[in-house]
């Protein structure tokens, strides 16, 4: 697939650590509106400049036009390439505005082309890993989630400061204007969503709670900080989802079950460790001592928090597990390492290869329209909920999103494969009869 990039931001070089994996993906060029910035990614990756977006418009070579501007500029980028009769694969999200939301897939779809976007976390190891747990029964049936985005506490992070590896500043100003909710919560929408289908019920509350996160002057000053949501899903699953640049960061994700837990402990990371745990008497009693909660490696044995389990491999999991052609100073190698295997690790371009493997396998795309409406109205739900809260029934919906072929074929097996720690077996008689009389 040959394809564009409009925006060469901060994002944009993370999206560069994993092309090394991505063959299939032919950048014919890049444009930004701050010609020093396009300057420097062509100086340090060699990729072709269009002098303007005009230019990239109308490039016969270029098929797919990928969207990394602001969130402000999104519609009328993706409008055009729209328009020019490209494709177009956009960041999160579409729009920040339903009714436009709704007309650039109308106006896709009139065109004959195809508009689909990011989060693309929904294809990666980690989540594959839960979504096929839970289809294998490995927890039961699956009753309720709590999902946590809470990405440290912003006023303190010094985020003025933070850069890419070729000098891109962190968009702190919009980050903070647009609020984390927009930014952060379909990265646990688009799995909740696929894995459980439309939400029928949104009960959310947003509210600002900290001000002068930067001297920079922000626009609106006052965007929410703070974001919880009680969603019903259409098959009786309630999830609880939480975004927040107030707290410690908590990445987590649990799948609770009438048997038992799965949890990964980042959504941000694609081979985030996973944790399969099927309820006993045991795991359930040794929750309630202080030690067992409080000291890991103790309630391990126990079975608290359950077993790590390996995760579903896909065709790309290779492409997180190494860095290539952003940085190669001793500096930037060691930090590169240290990312990948403690904070974060995400393969930006898998949702470009999903995006050209259905192409070229003539199916529908994974992420549809009306799944990626539906994202859109959820997020805004949430986001404008306020401090006085909401509860709002959603007016979009979709049809059901299969689980990928790979993932659903995957000879993996976790219930089946599922086996209580040693001691947790050895003290079952023990704990019956430490509850009895």
């Amino acid at each position: 697939m040959k394809i564009a990039f409009v925006g060469c931001g901060y994002v944009f070089d993370i999206y560069m650590r994993t092309l090394w994996a991505h063959p299939e993906l032919d950048i014919r060029g890049v444009f930004d509106i701050d010609t020093a910035r396009s300057n420097v990614v062509s100086r340090h990756y060699g990729f072709h400049v269009y002098p303007s977006l005009d230019a990239l418009l109308s490039d016969p070579e270029v098929d797919t036009v990928v969207n990394l501007t602001s969130i402000g500029s999104h519609f009328d980028v993706t409008q055009r390439a729209l328009e020019a009769g490209k494709d177009v694969y956009t960041e999160k999200p579409v729009t920040t505005d339903l009714d436009r939301t709704r007309s650039l897939f109308a106006l896709a779809h009139a065109r004959g082309r195809i508009l689909t976007g990011a989060p693309c976390n929904l294809f990666c190891d980690a989540v594959s890993t839960l979504m096929k747990a839970v289809r294998d029964g490995a927890i039961g049936r699956p009753v309720l989630v709590y999902a946590e985005l809470d990405d440290n506490p912003a006023h303190m992070m010094q985020l003025e400061k933070v850069q890419s590896p070729t000098g891109a500043p962190f968009p702190y100003a919009e980050e903070l204007q647009e609020g984390c909710t927009v930014e952060h919560v379909a990265y646990h929408l688009v799995w909740l969503c696929a894995l459980f289908g439309p939400v029928q019920s949104v009960t959310a509350f947003s509210d600002f709670l900290i001000p002068n996160k930067t001297k920079t002057p922000l626009v609106p000053p006052d965007t929410p900080d703070f974001s919880v949501a009680c969603l019903q899903f259409a098959n009786g699953v309630a999830a609880r989802v939480t975004c927040t640049w107030v707290s410690p960061r908590n990445h987590q994700m649990h799948i609770i079950g009438d048997q038992g837990e799965i949890t990964a402990d980042n959504v941000f990371h694609d081979q985030s460790p996973v944790h399969l745990e099927r309820f006993s008497r045991v795991t359930l009693a040794a929750r309630k001592a202080y030690t067992a909660r409080t000291q890991p490696v103790i309630g391990r044995l126990f079975g608290v928090g359950g077993r790590r389990v390996p995760l579903v491999r896909r065709w790309k999991s290779h492409a997180v597990e190494a860095e290539k052609g952003v940085g190669s100073s001793l500096k930037h190698r060691f930090v590169s390492w240290l990312r990948r295997r403690e904070i974060y690790a995400q393969d930006k371009l898998l949702g470009l290869a999903e995006m050209a493997r259905a192409m070229r396998e003539q199916r529908p795309q994974p992420l549809p329209p009306d799944f990626l409406i539906h994202l859109t109205e959820l997020t805004l739900l949430i986001q404008r909920a306020g401090a006085q809260g909401v509860a709002k029934v959603p007016t979009t919906s979709f049809a059901p999103v299969p689980l990928l072929d790979d993932v659903l074929n995957s000879p993996m097996n976790y219930l089946q494969t599922y086996k209580p720690a040693l001691l947790e077996r050895a003290v079952a008689g023990l704990v019956e009869a430490l509850h009895r009389r």
